[in-house]
C-alpha cells in the first residue's frame, strides 16, 4: 500500500478501498521503522495525524466532495513553519521554537484534505546541498546509508523514498528541492517563481525562493502544484492567473523542440551521469521530440553570482547570529555568513547584471525551443559526511568539480525545473535529468517530464525491511 503513488492511494481512499486511519497508521509505523537508519523525521504527530484521519474517513463515509488529498499522509520541512508544532530550521539556536501560522503553502495541502504526520531534517536554515545540523546530525540516503541523500530538503526525500509518506513539501533557493530528488530517485519540482506563494523568509522580494513537492511520480507532483498554487496577498511576487495545468497529464511530446547541455558548457560530469543523459535524449527523439544539443555560452561566474547571492540572503537573515550563538552554528554555515557580510551592494549589483546577460542567453534558446534539459547533478550521491566545500574547486582548465547543476536556473527563477529520476547506472544509485521550462510555462516541464517518467522505466525503489 505505501508503494503506491499519491494519486493512486487518493483514488483508493475516496473508493474506499482503503482507509484513511489505515493508511497513516501505516505511514507512522513506517516512519518509526525507518528513522533510527536514515534520519529523515524530527517530530512525529501521530495523535494529531490518526485524529485527523478519522475525521477523513466520516467524511468519506458521508460521500459528496471531497478534498483531492483527503487521507492522504504528508510530511513539511522542518524549515517551513506550522502552527503549534516544532519548527527547528534545523538550528540549535530554535531548538524548542514551535510554529506560530500556517503558511498558504500548508493551510491549502490542509485544505485539500492532507495529513501532516511529521516535519523532516533540513540543514541549519536551509544552506546546504548535504542534510545534517549540529542538532539534527546527518540524514543519509535509502540506496546507501554510507551517501547523502542531498539537500536542503534531504529529509522530505527521503520521507518519499522509503514510502513513509505519499508527498513531501520542500523549499528550493538553490536546487535544495531538486538536488535531494536527484540524488535520493524521485521526483522534485521547482515550480515558476510565485506560482506557490512562500512568504516564510524574512523578504518577498528575493528572486530565489521556492516551495514545490517531492513525489514518488510526475502526476504526484502535478497533484501537489494544482492544490497549492495561486496567488495570496503576502507575496508580492505570487502569480495571480497561472498557466493552468490540464487535469490529465499527457506524455506526449512529438513536435517539441527541446534543447539539450550534457555540461552547462561549464561542469565536469561523471560518466554514468552522462551516459544515463544520453539515454534520456535518445528516449525523447524516439517518442518524437525534437532534441538538439546547443551552447548556451554560460561562465562559471554565474554559479559564483548566485553563491554571492544566497551568502547575502542568509546574512541578512541570520547574521545576528554570529555575535550571539556563533558556537552553536554549523561552522560551515557560519562561514557562509561571515561571506555575506563582507559582501557590498555594488559587488552584488554586478553579479545582477552577469545574471542579466546569462538570461538573455537562455531567452535566445527559448526563442526556438520548448523547453532545456541538463543532468540535475553532476555527479551520484556523495558521501553523507562530504560538505559542499569538496566540490568547489575548478579544475586546471576551470570548470567546475561541482556537485548541483541547479543553483544555477534560480538565478533565472522565473522558469520552472523539475528532475526526474532517469536510470540506475549500475551501482544502485540513481541518476536524474533536469527539464527547465520557458518562463512560467509549468505544463510543458510536467508533459517532457510525463514521457521521460514514462520512457525511463522509473519509479524503483530501494529494498527495505519494514
Amino acid at each position: 500500500m505505501l508503494g503506491l503513488s499519491a494519486s493512486e492511494l487518493a483514488l483508493r481512499l475516496r473508493r474506499r478501498d482503503i482507509g484513511a486511519e489505515e493508511l497513516v497508521r501505516a505511514s507512522l509505523q513506517r516512519i518509526g521503522a525507518v528513522n533510527a537508519t536514515f534520519n529523515a523525521f524530527t517530530a512525529v504527530f501521530a495523535d494529531e495525524a490518526i485524529a485527523a484521519a478519522r475525521v477523513a474517513d466520516a467524511a468519506l463515509k458521508a460521500g459528496g466532495d471531497t478534498g483531492p488529498m483527503l487521507g492522504l499522509p504528508i510530511s513539511i520541512k522542518d524549515f517551513t513553519p506550522t502552527k503549534g508544532q516544532l519548527t527547528t530550521r534545523g538550528s540549535r539556536t530554535l531548538a524548542d521554537n514551535i510554529g506560530a501560522f500556517d503558511p498558504a503553502i500548508v493551510r491549502r495541502l490542509k485544505a485539500a484534505g492532507a495529513i501532516v504526520v511529521a516535519k523532516t531534517t533540513t540543514p541549519e536554515f536551509a544552506h546546504s546541498g548535504f542534510t545534517k545540523s549540529p542538532l539534527w546530525g546527518v540524514t543519509r540516503n535509502p540506496w546507501d546509508p554510507s551517501r547523502s541523500p542531498g539537500g536542503s530538503s534531504g529529509g522530505a526525500a527521503v520521507s518519499v523514498v522509503t514510502r513513509a509518506v505519499a508527498l513531501a513539501e520542500g523549499t528550493d533557493m538553490g536546487g535544495s528541492v531538486r538536488i535531494p530528488a536527484a540524488l535520493s530517485g524521485c521526483v522534485g519540482l521547482k515550480p515558476s517563481k510565485g506560482r506557490i506563494p512562500i512568504e516564510i523568509t524574512a523578504t518577498v522580494f528575493d528572486h530565489i525562493s521556492h516551495f514545490g513537492p517531492l513525489a514518488r511520480s510526475v502526476a504526484d507532483a502535478a497533484l501537489f502544484l494544482r492544490v497549492t498554487e495561486g496567488p495570496d496577498e503576502l507575496d508580492i511576487q505570487s502569480q495571480i492567473n497561472p498557466t493552468p495545468l490540464p487535469d490529465i497529464l499527457s506524455p506526449d511530446v512529438r513536435g517539441l523542440r527541446l534543447a539539450a547541455s550534457p555540461d552547462l558548457g561549464i561542469y565536469n560530469v561523471a560518466p554514468p551521469v552522462a551516459r544515463n543523459f544520453q539515454r534520456s535524449l535518445d528516449a525523447l527523439r524516439e517518442a518524437g521530440a525534437h532534441v538538439e544539443e546547443v551552447d548556451l555560452g554560460w561562465q562559471a561566474a554565474h554559479v559564483s553570482d548566485w553563491v554571492d547571492y544566497w551568502a547575502v540572503f542568509l546574512a541578512a537573515q541570520c547574521g545576528h547570529l554570529l555575535d550571539r550563538d556563533r558556537a552553536l552554528l554549523d561552522p560551515d554555515f557560519a562561514t557562509l555568513l561571515d561571506h555575506g557580510l563582507k559582501l557590498d551592494a555594488v559587488t552584488i549589483e554586478r553579479g545582477a547584471i552577469r545574471r542579466t546577460e546569462q538570461w538573455q542567453k537562455l531567452a535566445r534558446v527559448f526563442a526556438t525551443h520548448d523547453a532545456l534539459l541538463c543532468p540535475t547533478m553532476a555527479r551520484q550521491a556523495p558521501a553523507a559526511t562530504d560538505r559542499d566545500a569538496d566540490f568547489e574547486a575548478p579544475d586546471a582548465s576551470g570548470r567546475l568539480n561541482g556537485l548541483d547543476m541547479t543553483a544555477i536556473f534560480n538565478n533565472v527563477a522565473a522558469c520552472p525545473a523539475i528532475a526526474v529520476p532517469n536510470w540506475s547506472a549500475g551501482d544502485g544509485l540513481p541518476t536524474s535529468v533536469q527539464i527547465v521550462g520557458r518562463r512560467f510555462d509549468d505544463p510543458t516541464v510536467l508533459r517532457v517530464a510525463a514521457c521521460l517518467e514514462h520512457h525511463a522505466g522509473w519509479p524503483q525503489w530501494p529494498p527495505l525491511t519494514a
